[in-house]
């Protein structure tokens, strides 16, 4: 007779994961999540849908990879999952009616939203063709990257254009940025878990002397992403070369790249004549790296438990001044370029997901008055809304009294009450969106 199956998931005696207080989806326990959308799936165009799955291989492994957009999905459609699925960034591409690509990063759920122009951009597969030894994937995308961000904070200048980014928002823009991965802890993140490396170089605007002010200053971020590659420094080719056939044989069973040595009296002319292990040909990409690209990593291998009489020995013999091995060696530092490259240029911040008021734009700047005005709008629009949800609440409240009596449940009257309001909302929110974002060009 067969044995009866126990399920261990979601019954009770399920051990999945620690027993806190504070919910699973809860912000204080997750990390940073992204889904890269196709806004417009249908009209975007084979290297710009290309260019949505190169960016999320970048984004992974906290990012849904397998998203299938369809072309009547809307922007309420994902915003409404993002929510359970533990959301907390929206990377948004889109195509204009003029041909343009652009991007929004939005910070979920209470936004902001940065806009950018998508000017340049590079696919995975064309900067394999570039590369002379390109590096795959594999192990490399189960971490996430290593995030280096170079030129965020211009420098303190006495004159600025009108048009150019504010203080704050560059403040602004940096913490987005920062906060698309988790934080690494020196302490405790292992070294060998950091395999990749996502570069945000920032491109300065000319000098006060030779900048045009009538002119808007641009923002504009290139983006770049590499793996790291390490190899040992101080071994002789052939060592390399037997090295790297030992863990290609554990791999796989194959004898590719194992050197050949019948031709050879001894294994000692192989490790020490650099012309054998070249077959007779040696080059200057043989040489060792430049000393700048060393470091010392320490040996992650296991190490045996000393008891406190060898740890004691161990100190004295180090206080009698003969150190023994620190488990420290010599490694090779190299970056291979994984892809994508983009070149964003920012157009526009707003408050809120994709909708919202405008707090900085790059073609469009208003006087004293004009902002004055608009923020005596918002204001009313939040009372109004403030209004509309407390009106909305205590009709809801009369009818789950009155569906008591009979058992009846309220729930999709409630769901139903608060979709009518956040429709209403973003209705309020168009006139002021579609006037920013008209060029007057």
């Amino acid at each position: 007779m067969a044995r009866r199956r126990h399920k261990k998931r979601t019954h009770v005696g399920a051990q999945n994961g620690p027993s806190t207080g504070v919910p699973p989806n809860s912000s204080a326990v997750r990390g940073p999540k992204t889904m890269v959308i196709r806004m417009g799936a249908g009209d975007m165009g084979s290297s710009v849908s290309q260019l949505v799955k190169d960016v999320r291989s970048m984004m992974e492994p906290d990012t849904a990879s397998r998203l299938k957009e369809r072309k009547s999905n809307r922007l309420r459609d994902y915003t409404t999952m993002a929510g359970p699925l533990g959301i907390s960034h929206l990377l948004l591409f889109s195509r204009s009616s003029t041909g343009n690509t652009n991007l929004r990063l939005a910070l979920f759920p209470r936004g902001p939203t940065l806009h950018f122009r998508v000017e340049r951009y590079s696919l995975c597969k064309d900067v394999r063709k570039a590369l002379r030894h390109p590096k795959g994937g594999g192990k490399d995308y189960l971490s996430p990257p290593l995030l280096v961000m170079n030129n965020f904070v211009s420098p303190e200048e006495g004159n600025q254009s009108k048009h150019s980014v504010p203080k704050h928002l560059e403040t602004l823009s940096t913490t987005l940025f920062q906060s698309l991965f988790p934080p690494i802890s020196p302490q405790s993140t292992p070294l060998s878990s950091i395999r990749r490396v996502l570069l945000l170089d920032r491109q300065i605007p000319k000098s006060t002397a030779t900048a045009d002010f009538t002119e808007a200053s641009p923002y504009v971020i290139n983006l770049r992403h590499y793996a790291i590659v390490t190899k040992p420094t101080g071994l002789s080719r052939g060592v390399r070369r037997i090295n790297a056939a030992a863990r290609t044989l554990k791999e796989r069973a194959s004898r590719k790249g194992m050197p050949n040595l019948g031709n050879l009296e001894d294994v000692a002319d192989y490790i020490l004549d650099p012309s054998a292990a070249g077959a007779g040909f040696t080059s200057g990409s043989e040489s060792e790296m430049d000393t700048d690209a060393e470091v010392e990593v320490l040996d992650v291998n296991r190490r045996k438990v000393l008891s406190k009489k060898q740890v004691g020995e161990a100190r004295k013999s180090e206080g009698d001044g003969q150190h023994g091995v620190t488990g420290a060696q010599k490694r090779a530092v190299k970056l291979v370029e994984l892809g994508p490259r983009m070149t964003l240029r920012m157009t526009k911040v707003e408050e809120g997901v994709c909708g919202g008021k405008v707090m900085w734009h790059e073609y469009l700047s208003k006087s004293e008055d004009e902002i004055k005005e608009m923020e005596s709008v918002w204001e009313t629009r939040k009372r109004e809304k403030a209004e509309r949800k407390r009106v909305q609440k205590e009709n809801v409240e009369k009818k789950r009294k009155a569906n008591a009596s009979t058992g009846e449940a309220t729930n999709e009257v409630q769901e139903g009450a608060l979709d009518e309001d956040d429709s209403d909302d973003s209705e309020g929110w168009d006139d002021e969106v579609s006037e920013t974002e008209q060029d007057p060009k």
